[in-house]
């Protein structure tokens, strides 16, 4: 099971502008990959033509092109990153693609700081459960929508759901020398896939209408080692668990980890499966009126 965390948000940041460039160049394989995660939580956080949308932990920015797309020139988005150097690339892609309503923000999804910013809808794809305290990000983000507005995210589920995830991971920690953890734990890839945890995270934050739900979401790709390639450059947990540790013993994980991946082989291709959670909830209307 893996369980790595960045110590603090500053060292998260320098390990993220590091992989910026390698997480970008796979873009079009990340696109593919979760499409139709992505549509169904664009859809469950209701982004439509002049929705003002706070996209948090936006990456290299391909969700927030279909953002800014459903949203039109009418609407509004602000997306947000704790790298400034994936920052930077997801600003280029939506200058590039002509929206000139996006606005970009350097911020801590746990430190927000946009109280009353006043959001129809706010989602955040695959970057919650890098925080160490996803309370914080949550209630941060239920005070940024409008009362009756709406949140939608994505994150992985459990390890027996994503076999391919804890395999990279069992085996890298092993090679390095690290003891097993909880894969569970705060900050890691799969620390809010325990059943139960994000329901309750949401409740806790003050939200309603809470929907957690599971989604396959298989990686389909030529060969195993396309996956590999891809988590060599832009797979930050298991990068940073073998960076220090000299060549030979780099190259020892890799190739047992591609030889344990073998396994989901699927004909003329590699089908790497993967479960995330889709979880949906709504800050009450109740708790006042406030406009654009």
């Amino acid at each position: 099971m893996m369980a790595i965390a960045l110590d603090s948000p500053s060292d998260a940041a320098l390990a993220w502008d590091a992989a910026a460039a390698g997480w970008d160049r796979h873009s079009k394989l990340i696109r593919s990959w979760l499409l139709e995660p992505t549509t169904a939580m664009l859809d469950a956080a209701g982004v439509r033509a002049g929705s003002h949308v706070l996209d948090v932990a936006a990456g290299a920015g391909d969700q927030s092109l279909d953002i800014a797309a459903r949203a039109g020139q009418g609407g509004r988005l602000l997306i947000t990153d704790l790298s400034a150097a994936i920052l930077a690339l997801a600003e280029d892609k939506l200058r590039a693609a002509g929206f000139e309503h996006v606005e970009a923000l350097q911020a801590d999804a746990q430190h927000l700081q946009l109280p009353g910013a006043g959001f129809d809808a706010a989602v955040c794809r695959l970057g919650l459960m890098f925080c160490t305290s996803p309370l914080l990000a949550l209630q941060g983000i239920h005070q940024a929508l409008v009362p009756g507005g709406r949140f939608s995210g994505l994150v992985f589920a459990g390890p027996e759901r994503n076999p391919c995830i804890a395999t990279l991971g069992a085996t890298a920690l092993r090679h390095a020398g690290l003891a097993m953890a909880s894969p569970f734990k705060p900050g890691t890839l799969m620390s809010l896939g325990q059943p139960g945890l994000m329901h309750s995270l949401l409740t806790t934050a003050g939200y309603t209408d809470i929907d957690v739900r599971a989604i396959d979401a298989p990686m389909r790709l030529p060969s195993v080692r396309h996956y590999l390639r891809f988590v060599q450059s832009a797979g930050l947990p298991i990068m940073a668990i073998l960076a220090p540790l000299p060549p030979a013993v780099q190259e020892a994980a890799w190739q047992e980890i591609e030889t344990q991946l073998l396994r989901f082989n699927s004909g003329d291709e590699w089908l790497g499966p993967n479960e995330l959670l889709l979880c949906t909830a709504t800050r009450p209307a109740h708790e006042g009126a406030l406009t654009h």
